[in-house]
């Protein structure tokens, strides 16, 4: 079962990504297209590392994700 935060966080890579592929998206915030999808599907956690260089690649903060 996904949390909340996961629920926020694939709702905000679903909006940045829109009808971008996976493999743009991809190389756009430095995570595998394997992974953005499951990060999507909130079948994947996302580690503080990972959260980070999506912060830095797509220049917002967590205010943006999780309000």
């Amino acid at each position: 079962m996904a949390s909340e935060l996961d629920e926020k966080l694939a709702t905000f890579l679903r909006k940045k990504r829109g009808k971008t592929t996976y493999a743009a998206f991809s190389r756009k915030i430095g995570l595998p297209a394997s992974t953005i999808f499951r990060l999507e599907q909130c079948q994947q956690s996302i580690t503080l590392g990972r959260l980070q260089t999506v912060l830095d690649r797509l220049r917002c903060t967590l205010d943006d994700i999780f309000g």
